[in-house]
């Protein structure tokens, strides 16, 4: 008794001929800032935020006067772009750029160089997180 009919056998292949079709096609380029780069800095992807970090307890950490807790497995980039633990940079108050992940936590951070932290990028001072105000409704913005 032949188990793989003729129709199974297609269907198998089609997929797998799609799956490598997918596995060989270019990924599309991400696209990046250039606020840095302009003065000899690295890109950031967009998105970045700029902000004063302070490390506590790890994983906690002090971001524009706010505590965080920063995302599992969070990267943490020195100025020469290399990865550290956030155990080492305990205590310093630190220029970086930050970027979240779609939960909202911290989830990269750039330690910045001073030419990079003297560039000009957004900052999410008087911003509330992920970009709405809680507890805000329509009929009590009308009202004012």
């Amino acid at each position: 008794m032949n188990r793989c009919s003729l129709p199974h056998f297609l269907l198998a292949a089609a997929l797998s001929c799609l799956g490598t079709a997918a596995l060989l096609s270019p990924l599309p380029a991400q696209a990046q800032t250039q606020n840095e780069a302009a003065v000899g800095g690295r890109n950031f992807p967009d998105g970045t935020l700029r902000g004063r970090l302070r490390m506590l307890d790890f994983p906690q950490a002090d971001l524009d006067g706010r505590l965080e807790v920063l995302a599992p497995g969070t990267r943490i980039r020195n100025a020469q772009n290399m990865v550290v633990t956030g155990s080492t940079l305990l205590g310093q108050d630190l220029a970086v750029n930050y970027l979240r992940d779609p939960a909202g936590q911290v989830q990269q951070i750039w330690i910045l160089s001073p030419d990079e932290a003297a560039t000009d990028r957004a900052t999410a001072s008087g911003k509330p997180l992920l970009n709405i105000w809680p507890f805000v409704t329509r009929a009590d913005n009308e009202g004012s």
